[in-house]
């Protein structure tokens, strides 16, 4: 895109759930329009349904299906029904789904065209949204197969605090065959990889927890840790990465050592997100790692529970919105970098190294 500010496409989530009252009180700020140009996915008429429940808001927009006529001053609302839709707050129906699925897709294709510069997607469930045509647990794997990468990771983020899934939305009784040293290896180097272009760090010091309790107690409860994940972390370790572990997970979180690396892989989603949610408190973001362009969402669900009561705390999405906003950022910054090494050094390191290089030299 040719504008400074990033585009970021927002998809409205099920029409049923607590996403377009998000989107609504998130872009009532217009601060938030000094940092992106957003471009929301949904109807005037859903809109307009969920601004009646919100009583003091100051949301306004423009409308346009042509994204040369984007104007970074405004919230844009891109139209992608006209027809009266159905909307029941708090319901489960295939009505809600269905229009989620086709924002979704409207917002994609718009990504691929790099028409917008990155996504922020709202809640959807999982269960409304099967149909011939959209055969996808959720959006991860959907963004999977559309971009045709061999494999992503699910991190979750809360500044730099980070979790990420070697599985993800998987049965428990499916968990332990799922975990293969051929997969860890391909998650850590997502990671890795991810680390360095999409947060600015150099040299990722990367945690992996064990499978089982204890992370297996040397083979006694389990033997995963030993044949599988021993295995996958000294193949990354020969890959000059910074990995450690296996970790027993309740210990590496009651004991905060989080803190001392910038990821941590978890075998499964609990195991992961459990402690990633209790500790995040509210403000966590859901990054898919490994595409080729940036997909964020707040980390928790469609809130039926509160739809249409005004009640839906923002915290998450908002941070969503602008880790979304903040990963372009470094991506773009990471790319400069590469074409130009001596960019990334500040003229005080420059310096550093000509001194080095004197006292290296002698008198």
């Amino acid at each position: 895109m040719s504008q400074t500010k990033p585009v970021i496409g927002i998809s409205c989530g099920d029409l049923n759930g607590i996403g377009i009252e998000l989107i609504i009180k998130t872009f009532s700020d217009n601060r938030i329009l000094e940092q992106c140009s957003p471009v929301i996915f949904v109807s005037n008429k859903a809109i307009n349904f969920y601004r009646k429940s919100i009583p003091e808001t100051n949301f306004n927009y423009q409308n346009t299906r042509d994204f040369s006529r984007i104007n970074p001053k405004q919230v844009t609302l891109f139209n992608c029904w006209e027809e009266e839709v159905a909307i029941n707050p708090g319901q489960l129906s295939e009505t809600g789904g269905k229009y989620a699925v086709l924002s979704l897709q409207t917002a994609v294709a718009a990504l691929k065209q790099k028409q917008i510069d990155g996504l922020v997607t709202a809640p959807i469930h999982k269960k409304n949204i099967q149909s011939p045509e959209f055969s996808f647990i959720g959006h991860t794997p959907y963004l999977k197969s559309i971009f045709g990468v061999n494999d992503v990771v699910m991190m979750l983020c809360a500044g730099s605090f980070r979790v990420a899934l070697v599985t993800e939305h998987i049965p428990v009784s499916e968990i332990a065959k799922n975990i293969t040293k051929e997969r860890i290896v391909s998650k850590l180097h997502i990671i890795q990889q991810s680390l360095q272009k999409d947060f600015g760090i150099d040299k990722p010091r990367i945690a992996v927890l064990g499978l089982n309790p204890h992370a297996g107690d040397e083979g006694l409860i389990g033997n995963e840790e030993e044949t599988v994940i021993k295995p996958a972390i000294k193949e990354a370790k020969n890959n000059n990465m910074m990995v450690v572990g296996p970790f027993s997970a309740d210990a590496f979180f009651a004991r905060r050592h989080f803190e001392r690396f910038d990821a941590v892989l978890a075998m499964y989603h609990d195991q992961g997100l459990i402690p990633f949610k209790t500790l995040a408190v509210g403000e966590g973001v859901n990054f898919t790692a490994g595409l080729p362009v940036v997909r964020t969402s707040p980390d928790h669900g469609v809130g039926f529970d509160i739809a249409g009561k005004d009640q839906a705390d923002t915290s998450s999405f908002i941070a969503a919105v602008f880790e979304c906003i903040d990963i372009i950022n470094r991506r773009k910054e990471y790319g400069e970098n590469r074409k130009n090494p001596l960019k990334k050094m500040t003229p005080a390191i420059l310096a550093n190294a000509e001194d080095e290089k004197i006292d290296e030299a002698g008198p």
